[in-house]
């Protein structure tokens, strides 16, 4: 499929995810919502995770605002993005409480930068990420802008997609740089994404600086 192919497909698909978001009915959306929470809060993987980066949640989105008041809870160190104006990239800061957020890029909340402690170290942590789809392999179809793209390629901790099941889709468009989560959490199920097996002969290959 040529590039111009897969950007119209994608487009096709954000239009076809965002309907389906907007179109749920409130009780039922906060109902899924409920249930992907307490899926989360019951695995070992957050459990075990003092650090927690999560974005804050649009209308259409899964509710991330009751997952950060837990995790507040629970003592653990909240990391929420920050988009820096004119740029694709994020910067993450820790709040400590709701009233650390401010309305910024898009109408989302954002840390306020003068109040928060900016966090540059991702080699560990939890991470919810955002997704208008993802597919049974882990990748995501995001809002186009790359965003989370550019870090996830530098985060190195545990990565977990939350989506409704009626946005889940078997295969979808994705190059080779994207990275896809490590497990997908809906309100129906999780499933955990098998790593890729490396051959012996490729890490004697790596050993031997071949």
């Amino acid at each position: 499929m040529s590039v111009k192919n897969i950007k119209e497909l994608k487009i096709r698909l954000r239009a076809q995810y965002r309907g389906i978001r907007e179109n749920m009915d409130p009780e039922e959306k906060a109902r899924q919502d409920e249930n992907i929470a307490g899926r989360i809060w019951a695995m070992k993987e957050y459990r075990r995770e003092p650090l927690f980066f999560t974005y804050v949640s649009k209308p259409i989105e899964v509710d991330t605002v009751n997952l950060i008041l837990h995790a507040l809870e629970d003592g653990k160190t909240v990391v929420v993005p920050r988009c820096v104006p004119g740029t694709f990239d994020m910067e993450f800061y820790r709040i400590t409480s709701m009233e650390d957020l401010e309305k910024g890029s898009f109408g989302v909340l954002e840390p306020v930068p003068d109040r928060c402690e900016k966090i540059t170290d991702f080699s560990h942590g939890f991470c919810i990420v955002p997704g208008l789809c993802f597919d049974s392999h882990g990748y995501r179809l995001g809002y186009g802008k790359g965003y989370y793209d550019r870090f996830l390629s530098a985060f190195g901790g545990y990565k977990a997609g939350i989506c409704y099941s009626s946005c889940i889709q078997w295969n979808l468009p994705h190059g080779y740089y994207d990275r896809p989560v490590d497990v997908l959490v809906t309100e129906k199920y999780i499933r955990r994404m098998k790593k890729p097996v490396v051959s012996g002969c490729t890490e004697r290959g790596k050993k031997s600086g071949a």
